[in-house]
């Protein structure tokens, strides 16, 4: 790498994960170096030579403090030997890679505060496969270049008949990951329909989720396709019925903030590039098990 990505680890909460941009993770958010969180600043420009001999002085590199968290099997998580890995955190370290003007710091946290510690300043860049939806689109900015795409729909026990769409979901207990994009389709379902689905939050790890549902404990969960193998890996789940919702997998910063657009756009043209050179499609098939970077949601 032309740089070094410093890992900042808070302390290691319960694992947890609800697919997508939705899952629960392990560590504490708190950033022990103040000056490296908040605002993010504008590279200077290379000096004008002093007379005849002198040399431009290097651009200053930007310092970004990216939120990320650690229990979301193969997207971001603590592997065997205790390092950060997993699609989301080597995409980023990719980027990194593309963008001289910019260092970027790996903040971990719960994924509940990711977006508060963001609105509060203290980390500049969410990655964490988000999903673009219109309540976050009120709050945050998003940069134009997704780097994955995918579809939500219901997961249930294998052996289960019964449930095929959200209105088969009234009565019963669904398991979603709190401020998650599929927290917010059962939440605005729930609006409309007089609370009609029991929400149960989730904290427990990614392996509870097929134990959770295959006991009885809850009756499904939503989760994008990709995401099933994942939480399921001795597959004791299916998906049923139709797509709930189709998006894209974007990075989230700060709205109406100069500073986060022009970081923002060059995070598009580093996501361009890489898309051109094959290097994201080998990422996401590397970690995900196949490429849901190819095709744009519509």
């Amino acid at each position: 790498m032309k740089k070094s990505i410093s890992l900042v680890f808070a302390s290691i909460l319960t694992l947890a994960i609800a697919g997508c941009g939705n899952n629960s993770n392990s560590a504490g958010g708190n950033n022990t170096d103040s000056s490296k969180s908040g605002n993010v600043a504008e590279a200077a420009a290379p000096a004008n030579a002093q007379g005849g001999n002198a040399s431009a002085e290097p651009a200053k590199v930007t310092k970004i403090i990216v939120g990320t968290g650690t229990g979301f099997p193969k997207v971001c998580y603590i592997d065997e030997n205790g390092k950060l890995t997993g699609f989301d955190v080597e995409l980023i370290k990719e980027i990194d890679n593309r963008l001289p003007e910019y260092e970027f710091e790996l903040q971990t946290m719960d994924f509940s505060n990711l977006l508060l510690s963001l609105e509060t300043k203290k980390i500049d860049l969410v990655a964490h496969v988000m999903e673009k939806n219109p309540e976050r689109e009120l709050k945050y900015s998003f940069n134009k270049e997704a780097y994955a795409h995918w579809r939500n729909r219901i997961v249930v026990a294998k052996d289960n008949e019964s449930i095929h769409s959200l209105d088969d979901l009234k009565g019963k207990k669904v398991l979603t990951g709190a401020t998650s994009a599929q927290a917010q389709i059962l939440e605005n379902y729930n609006k409309e329909h007089e609370n009609a689905i029991n929400i149960v939050y989730q904290n427990g790890t990614a392996n509870d989720t097929a134990a959770q549902i295959s006991s009885g404990r809850v009756d499904a969960t939503l989760a994008a396709d990709f995401v099933l193998p994942i939480i399921d890996p001795q597959s004791k789940l299916k998906a049923t019925g139709d797509e709930l919702s189709s998006a894209d997998i974007l990075y989230v910063l700060r709205k109406d903030d100069a500073d986060s657009q022009k970081l923002s756009d060059a995070i598009d043209g580093a996501i361009k590039e890489l898309k051109t050179d094959g290097t994201l499609g080998k990422l996401s098939t590397e970690w995900l098990g196949a490429d849901v970077t190819a095709n744009s949601v519509q």
